[in-house]
């Protein structure tokens, strides 16, 4: 589900510096952004939707019309052109993620919001959650496991973070003519990181991704496949012995969908001995963008 709005007309008219009636005329005849409404009926807008604003607005001064800007943006090139409104080197990313890291374990909820408020407005949409988001989610883990931090402090910060991944990932248009996949954890996999990540991946290609996330029973995989019917499913394992069920049970459930590709990534396939990796093979995507770009044409083509 998208963030709940709260920024209303006025305050995100005064930010971008165009009149209230334009973005009202903007939502009107594009459609683009459309702000969630409060009880009295008043438009509240997302961080989200304020960036993608803001990238339509630098498109205008640039020389763009609003309708061809709009036509760039819904053909995917709104989230591969790094934000214009700020020359902020990689350091400054970095201390962005520790301010919000610092409030997060201040358990400052609204402090972290608005921090991230303002890495939209520095940063484009995958540097906010690959760069600081992404980034802060392992530091979260080598905190919690090197016992610096509680488990109250891994558990707020955790949930902060994947929420907000997960909530951007759905701002990533999708294209119709690719085919559906399904994308979720391991068996016994708690760790859902990695399958964010290839998650952003999969969305930035363009696939309608239906993300399930860790803990669905094997026989719900089932269920969701028959109604679904996807082309792809991938599964994510960052432990050894995860990998290793997991596989095992892929290469059965292969038998009930001859039609569907099964794939399974994550770290813990570095850890498997070369011979298991060979017998698995079919099934293992990959570490890098390339070899997943590789391993998805591949499977399309036969499929």
């Amino acid at each position: 589900m998208p963030s709940e709005g709260k920024y209303n007309i006025k305050a995100v008219s005064k930010m971008l510096g165009i009149q209230a009636g334009t973005l009202r005329a903007w939502e009107r005849r594009y459609s683009i952004v459309k702000p969630n409404r409060n009880e009295a009926g008043h438009r509240l807008y997302t961080d989200e939707q304020v960036y993608i604003l803001k990238w339509l607005v630098n498109k205008v001064d640039q020389g763009f019309t609003i309708s061809q800007a709009v036509d760039v943006a819904q053909n995917g090139e709104l989230y591969k052109e790094a934000a214009p409104f700020a020359a902020e080197n990689t350091d400054r990313a970095a201390e962005m993620g520790n301010m919000i890291l610092e409030a997060l374990l201040s358990f400052q909820e609204k402090k972290a919001n608005d921090l991230l408020s303002q890495a939209f407005s520095m940063y484009n949409l995958e540097k906010v959650i690959i760069d600081i988001l992404g980034t802060l989610l392992v530091r979260v883990g080598h905190l919690w496991e090197e016992q610096k931090i509680t488990v109250a402090h891994e558990h707020f910060t955790s949930s902060f973070l994947r929420n907000k991944i997960g909530q951007l990932i759905q701002w990533l248009p999708s294209d119709p003519y690719l085919p559906k996949v399904i994308a979720a954890c391991g068996l016994d996999e708690e760790h859902e990181l990695g399958l964010l990540m290839f998650t952003l991946f999969l969305r930035r290609k363009g696939f309608e991704v239906i993300y399930l996330g860790h803990g669905i029973p094997k026989e719900d995989f089932e269920v969701v496949i028959n109604e679904v019917e996807p082309k792809m499913v991938f599964f994510s394992c960052t432990i050894e012995n995860n990998l290793t069920k997991t596989l095992q049970w892929v290469e059965g459930i292969k038998e009930q969908f001859p039609n569907i590709a099964f794939g399974v990534g994550g770290s813990a396939i570095s850890q498997l001995p070369s011979d298991i990796q060979k017998n698995y093979e079919t099934f293992l995507i990959g570490s890098t963008k390339l070899e997943w770009d590789d391993w998805i044409s591949e499977k399309l083509r036969k499929h």
